[in-house]
């Protein structure tokens, strides 16, 4: 259905104040920038259901995941005939977080299709997480019949108006000639701008009618959308204002988050860095856009994020926000987050400019774009005879906290449950190159950012916005889906897994095999740190009793999965050597780790950056953070 407002209202209607950034190289299968396309008029008849299928063959689609069920089955007959594979999945929310995974490692959108009612309302989760991550993502959602919407009929429900707050712009198509229109209207919305997840509510009979096939041009999807323009340039005068703060500076910070992955600006990135040896943070979401090993990289900032990356961003005078938002697990108290700071805020949303700091120059625009701007701004100024300031003492400070306070934890006595982090230490150091890491939400998303050795761009997938327990395992599946090449390692907690589990099904029968690495701690690890910690250790429903059951190893064999068990250190490495060497079908290893482990450096929430809490065995370095 066509909203009943005027054309140029429409896209601000449908949340497009997310506009954003135009993935410069979308698809790994592109080296160039593709050519506008041009009008595929002809007299072919078909169905609106056929029309879909070709249409979404237009736009490259060579994959989808989903579920089949009443309303949306014609669109599911001519599927038999189309090169798009289909991965049949167990549950409609993993079919989303799958299209989050293809996507997150891609670059191009990932496809769900599913069905009316129910398995509309299941995506919620996985298009709220995408919209959150800014992840591109089309889903198609069945629709009962137009006579009978509105009615309370069988398996309908609202799909637009429930998904409405958590997509960048979604529809209810009412008639077969506009199939084609709105396809092309949520893949370009999707991937464009900052990216987002898009949806197309298609009634049965709308997919049952006949039409004759167009395709509409880029000039048409252009016209239909008079309000929808991102500005991906970036404004010269403040790029060149940029330059001189960032000339001036004393002690700059360059303050990266996911939105340089979405824009492709690793490269640009790295000029930057080169060109000033400006230290970097990389928020959670963009794990990977410089490689750890880099020496100007500080690591991931925030509540449980280094403890020289939290402080630089506290005692910098200069913050070179790119990409990122400010989000709350980041800033800490606002009030206290880096207060001697200007700031310099690159994004494609106009909307998150002076949302949550107000910056002293704002910046809206791709930021691969702005970003070789600022390079070659920088790089005039110097030239032209620019002093720069003597930032080794800022530097020496940096290299300090570094040694002072780097990321520890005690090795686990004889007898005694595993350590989490040595668990992750030995994966990452067993792990092929460019191993692709996806996990679920809590100690084991922390410890998995804090100890794995990021060097590539796009082998970090998680759920940083939403915090979506059970991503990890169906985002893996759709990793390894967009990259079969790479190894895919899946770490999740004994409550996440549960949560998701029976996609291994899906990733058995359809012959994805990926590999899962089970934090055991029988316990809501995260939630029962934080009853530790804030409420006097009252352990209130956290017990998951994991340890007792399920028995994870017979419940991955019963999923046609190899299962292993893993209880003392010396048999970390052997069963790690072994997973790593089955490559025809999944694998599950169980961790059984220690409860009490908790999660440091920490900011409690809520409070100052400066009050993080240090593991307690570097305690009386405390006073040295001042």
């Amino acid at each position: 259905m066509r909203h009943d407002l005027p054309t140029r209202e429409v896209v601000s209607f449908f949340r497009t104040t997310r506009q954003t950034r135009t993935h410069a190289n979308p698809s790994p299968r592109r080296t160039t920038t593709p050519p506008r396309r041009t009008a595929m008029t002809d007299t072919t008849t078909m169905t609106g259901a056929e029309a879909l299928i070709k249409a979404l063959e237009m736009e490259q689609v060579d994959v989808m995941f989903g579920l089949p069920g009443g309303c949306i089955l014609p669109a599911y007959d001519p599927l038999l005939e189309s090169p798009i594979r289909h991965v049949l999945v167990r549950h409609e929310q993993g079919a989303g977080h799958m299209a989050e995974g293809y996507a997150h490692v891609t670059g191009r959108p990932g496809v769900a299709m599913v069905t009316s009612g129910p398995a509309a309302t299941n995506m919620v989760t996985p298009l709220m997480d995408a919209y959150m991550d800014s992840i591109p993502m089309v889903v198609i959602t069945g629709q009962v019949g137009t006579a009978a919407i509105g009615s309370d009929a069988f398996q309908e429900c609202d799909t637009v108006g429930i998904t409405r707050s958590c997509t960048k712009h979604n529809e209810l198509v009412m008639s077969a000639d506009d199939i084609p229109m709105a396809i092309r209207q949520a893949f370009h919305i999707a991937t464009t701008g900052r990216p987002g997840p898009t949806l197309v509510d298609l009634p049965k009979d709308v997919l049952q009618d006949t039409m004759t096939w167009h395709w509409p041009t880029d000039d048409d999807v252009d016209a239909s959308l008079p309000g929808y323009r991102p500005n991906t340039k970036g404004h010269p005068r403040m790029i060149k204002e940029a330059a001189k703060l960032v000339v001036q500076a004393e002690r700059p910070v360059l303050y990266v988050g996911g939105g340089m992955l979405k824009a492709r600006a690793a490269e640009a990135l790295a000029e930057l860095v080169d060109l000033t040896r400006i230290p970097v943070v990389t928020t959670l979401m963009a794990r990977g856009v410089l490689p750890d090993s880099h020496p100007l990289n500080l690591g991931m900032p925030g509540m449980h994020g280094t403890v020289t990356a939290t402080t630089a961003i506290q005692k910098s005078d200069l913050l070179i926000a790119l990409g990122a938002r400010f989000d709350d697990r980041i800033t800490g108290n606002v009030a206290t987050f880096a207060p001697d700071a200007k700031v310099v805020h690159v994004d494609i949303d106009p909307a998150e400019q002076g949302k949550v700091r107000k910056p002293d120059v704002p910046i809206v625009g791709d930021c691969r774009q702005v970003t070789e701007k600022l390079v070659h701004e920088i790089r005039a100024l110097v030239d032209a005879g620019a002093e720069v300031p003597d930032r080794s003492a800022w530097r020496s400070r940096i290299s300090g906290w570094q040694e002072m306070f780097p990321l520890t934890y005690e090795q686990s006595e004889p007898g005694a449950a595993l350590k989490p982090q040595y668990c992750l230490e030995q994966l990452r150091d067993a792990a092929p190159e460019g191993t692709i890491l996806t996990s679920g939400v809590g100690q084991h998303q922390m410890w998995s950012s804090q100890h794995w050795q990021f060097e590539e761009p796009y082998t970090w997938v998680n759920s940083g916005g939403l915090g979506t327990m059970g991503f990890s395992v169906p985002a893996a599946i759709g990793a390894k889906v967009g990259r079969p090449d790479k190894t895919v390692w899946a770490v999740d907690g004994d409550g996440c897994f549960q949560m998701t589990a029976q996609e291994l099904v899906t990733a058995t029968v359809e012959n994805i095999p990926i590999k899962v690495a089970i934090l055991n701690n029988s316990w809501l690890g995260m939630v029962r740190q934080w009853q530790e910690m804030f409420y006097d250790e009252r352990f209130s429903e956290t017990n998951l009793q994991s340890a007792r059951v399920p028995d994870f190893v017979m419940w991955a064999e019963s999923m046609g999965c190899v299962g292993i068990r893993v209880e003392s250190p010396e048999e970390v490495a052997p069963a790690i050597e072994k997973a790593n060497s089955i490559n025809d079908r999944c694998v599950v290893i169980d961790f059984r780790t220690d409860a009490e482990e908790n999660v440091f450096p920490m900011v409690p929430a809520g409070q100052s950056n400066d009050d993080l809490l240090v593991h307690p065995t570097q305690q009386q370095n405390r006073e040295l953070l001042k």
